[in-house]
């Protein structure tokens, strides 16, 4: 396929093989395209959220006990380790929660240092209406591929990620960035 120079991810590939004739540039109509997708799509979730009143990491601790099933409750090296953050960053995030009414968080009578946090009914709720506003604005965004493209995309996606894994390793979800910061 040819390059176009109107198209600036083109142009930067057009400019690296004039300044560096021979230069492999094969890779940054993807990897450059991948990640401003990831910076835009970001940027939009995290506006789409503010406008509901939450963020990022709220919806991250509320999604994963969400998704856990009933009773909607971890422990917090579980959230943790689902969350991709540190002790002490959950810890954080479970205090806010547990503050706005929206987790509880309980010590195990067993005697073990393990806490459980356990979704509130207002925590449910919040889950349900964010996860709703989010996959739906989210689907409207990628709606300008047909779903045959959009199937497509997805599987070109997955057998790139799994390259990735085997290369570089940690198959766990997280977000853009958390590789080079930690909250």
């Amino acid at each position: 396929m040819a390059l176009d120079p109107n198209d600036p991810v083109d142009a930067i590939a057009l400019a690296w093989t004039t300044e560096r004739p021979g230069t492999n540039v094969a890779s940054i109509g993807i990897v450059t395209r991948i990640w401003h997708a990831a910076k835009l799509l970001g940027e939009d979730r995290t506006r789409t959220l503010a406008a509901a009143g939450a963020d990022a990491a709220i919806l991250d601790l509320l999604s994963v006990l969400r998704r856990s099933g009933e009773p909607y409750r971890l422990t917090t090296r579980e959230l943790a380790d689902a969350t991709l953050v540190s002790a002490g960053a959950i810890s954080q995030r479970v205090a806010r929660a547990e503050r706005d009414g929206l987790v509880t968080r309980t010590t195990r009578a067993d005697g073990s240092r393990k806490v459980d946090v356990e979704l509130t009914a207002a925590g449910h709720a919040l889950v349900e209406r964010l996860v709703d506003r989010v996959l739906d604005r989210e689907s409207e965004l990628v709606a300008r591929l047909s779903e045959s493209q959009q199937a497509e995309l997805a599987e070109l996606l997955r057998l790139l990620l799994d390259g990735l894994h085997a290369e570089l390793g940690d198959r766990r979800l997280g977000q853009v960035g958390d590789g080079l910061t930690r909250d």
